[in-house]
């Protein structure tokens, strides 16, 4: 940061420390973090399941840019919550016209995603999870949020509507943004075999 003194500060004088301020620690950054690693996505997609398909990708991408590669763990899970809150407010909180909103926060310093879906019904709310019987083909999304979250939750939403919201760890961001999980086969050796 610039001293407000009408002069301009030179390359040495900067790396002197002259503004008198403390430099921010270093933190891995990616595209849109701020300096103390903070960032932020938020966008509407249509209550289609084409909707919740592409707000998957472009919370993959923003991990991406903040240094979670596809393949990492953490880009993993939160696409997975990301994909089920979303399918959740297509089917259960869809009204016509509307659109749903997901956001997500990164919180570097606390290694976390905080993951919120909006939708624009109120009158359905998330039970708790319960594992339905093995031959039934739906019915789990909630319970794998539940299994994939350090919490969950949600809350009315002003003027309408409702956010599901979940907490999910992140781990450490690389530079590069590129940490295959572990057994992961990376495309070069999939394609040796």
């Amino acid at each position: 940061m610039v001293a407000m003194t009408g002069k301009r500060m030179t390359a040495a004088e900067k790396a002197d420390g002259a503004d008198g301020l403390e430099a921010a620690p270093s933190v891995p950054r990616g595209f849109g973090l701020s300096a103390n690693g903070y960032g932020s996505l938020s966008r509407q997609f249509p209550s289609t399941p084409q909707g919740a398909q592409e707000a998957r990708h472009a919370v993959v991408r923003q991990l991406g840019h903040w240094g979670f590669g596809p393949m990492t763990d953490a880009s993993c899970t939160a696409a997975l919550v990301v994909a089920e809150l979303a399918a959740n407010a297509v089917r259960h909180g869809r009204l016509r016209g509307r659109n749903f909103e997901v956001r997500v926060d990164y919180e570097g310093p606390a290694s976390r995603f905080r993951v919120e879906v909006s939708d624009a019904r109120l009158g359905r709310t998330p039970e708790e999870p319960v594992l339905p019987p093995g031959d039934r083909e739906s019915g789990r999304g909630l319970f794998l949020v539940e299994c994939l979250a350090t919490r969950w939750g949600w809350e009315p939403r002003n003027p309408i509507g409702k956010t599901v919201w979940a907490e999910v760890a992140a781990g450490r961001a690389e530079e590069g943004g590129v940490r295959p999980r572990e057994g992961a086969v990376r495309p070069q050796e999939a394609s040796a075999e």
